[in-house]
């Protein structure tokens, strides 16, 4: 993969990184919920398939943060790198 942060200006990337921190953040806040909920009905619901396939839906939804966490610590580097 290519590095295209090299080619955005540096206001550019203070917006993309402000912009990923929004996202994972709220995508963090749904994916408790959701598994919270899920966990719950698990738990107490008798009706096991329909909370099975949402936990499996949450987690599926967790891969996502780690690339993310990833990108952002990449245009991280990037701004520290233009700093210097």
């Amino acid at each position: 993969m290519e590095n295209n942060f090299s080619h955005k200006s540096t206001k550019e990337l203070k917006g993309t990184l402000k912009m990923m921190k929004i996202i994972s953040t709220s995508l963090s806040i749904v994916i408790f919920a959701l598994l919270s909920t899920t966990i719950y009905g698990l738990i107490v619901k008798e009706n096991n398939a329909t909370f099975l396939a949402l936990f499996v839906v949450g987690i599926s939804c967790g891969a996502i943060l780690p690339l993310q966490f990833t990108t952002m610590k990449k245009i991280k580097i990037e701004l520290k790198s233009r700093d210097q």
